[in-house]
């Protein structure tokens, strides 16, 4: 026979696993609905996906579009949709693949990388209004939390 009871200690695992399971359900709602919500334009110069794609860019240089696909754990012909869509925009250019004639390689135009540079200030100002009354060591922790966080999910997702 089995001992289906559940300790306090699983528990107490289980019920702050739900708790993170839905504050993070939260910020992403909340995260969403305050950007659609501020009232400045440079929260809207970029959608999530071309503010990603530019940041990645900016912080790795040029790449090819699997090479930017598996970094960002999506399937290459969505990027390839949303790198279409921002090459007519004029934010990234392609030139070809030195490595693989076949393949382009895409990196992010100057005009791409100011529009990315003015949402991120604008977030950051914004991140900054909403933290205002944090002591500096709850802003580092809560940053070196959603670290580890991101870390972890990208680790599981490379798993796949």
């Amino acid at each position: 026979m089995y001992d289906t009871a559940i300790s306090g200690d699983d528990h107490t695992h289980e019920a702050t696993l739900g708790r993170i399971e839905t504050e993070v359900a939260l910020l992403m709602r909340l995260g969403e609905a305050t950007r659609r919500g501020t009232g400045t334009t440079e929260h809207r110069l970029l959608d999530r996906a071309a503010y990603v794609i530019l940041r990645h860019l900016d912080a790795a240089g040029p790449q090819n579009v699997s090479a930017l696909a598996a970094r960002l754990s999506l399937d290459g012909s969505t990027v390839t949709r949303q790198v279409s869509a921002l090459q007519r925009d004029g934010l990234i250019s392609r030139t070809p693949d030195p490595a693989d004639g076949r393949g382009t390689v895409i990196s992010a135009t100057a005009a791409g990388l100011q529009r990315m540079a003015a949402v991120r200030a604008a977030r950051t100002r914004l991140y900054g209004d909403i933290l205002a009354a944090w002591p500096e060591a709850d802003r580092e922790t809560l940053a070196d939390m959603l670290h580890r966080l991101n870390e972890a999910l990208d680790a599981r997702n490379r798993r796949r």
